[in-house]
This record gives structure tokens, C-alpha cells and sequence, in this order.
């Protein structure tokens, strides 16, 4: 089996006003998926991140505070799965529940470096 992150882009729940029972109710549909995920022995791991960041670039190691990205949306956590290939993670992927708010799920495929 290979490994593969699937790499969460969407909007930040604060800044979409969701009410505490909204977030209560996506944050079950997140531990249901990652539950499923778990008793099928494919989830190796993940987190949430935070929408605050820095960012370092370029030879002068300039410092950045983020997000970085265009609009609304960004990088709010990943997972960590086991598959065969891709198009594996594509089916893994059809029970993301943040499809409904313009979430979208980025794989990539983890390089080995032996």
C-alpha cells in the first residue's frame, strides 16, 4: 500500500458564522468519516490546522503572517491514508463533509525517500 495525504481547502469556519450547533454538527460528520476511516485500517493520521501562519521565503528569509491564500479559502487540516493509487483516495475521498460549504480535497501521493 502506498500513502496518500488528502489535503483539506476550504473556507474558515469563523469567518462563515456558523453557530456553535452547526459546528457541533460538521465536527460529528468530521469523527464519523474519520471513524470509518479508522475501522477500515486506512487512516495513518491528521489534524486540523490553524488559520493563522507565518510564512519564510526566499533568500533574505522574509517573514510573512498568513493565510496566504486568494479569497476565503485555505488549508485546514489533512489526513494521512493508506491506498493502492489514487483513484482509491478519490472514493476515500466522495465522504468529505465539507463538499456542501466549496470544500475541496487535494491528493498527493507521499515520495518515499529510500
Amino acid at each position: 500500500m502506498k500513502e496518500f495525504m488528502m489535503i483539506f481547502i476550504g473556507a474558515d469556519y469563523e469567518e462563515l458564522g456558523l453557530s456553535p450547533e452547526q459546528l457541533q454538527e460538521r465536527m460529528g460528520k468530521w469523527f464519523a468519516w474519520g471513524d470509518k476511516m479508522g475501522e477500515q485500517g486506512i487512516l495513518r493520521g491528521g489534524n486540523a490546522l490553524n488559520s493563522a501562519s507565518k510564512r519564510v521565503s526566499g533568500p533574505e528569509r522574509v517573514v510573512s503572517d498568513g493565510p496566504f491564500v486568494e479569497g476565503k479559502e485555505l488549508v485546514g487540516g489533512y489526513y494521512l491514508v493508506a491506498a493502492e493509487n489514487a483513484e482509491d483516495v478519490v472514493k476515500i475521498a466522495e465522504d468529505y463533509p465539507d463538499y456542501d460549504l466549496g470544500g475541496t480535497v487535494e491528493i498527493r501521493e507521499v515520495l518515499k525517500m529510500d
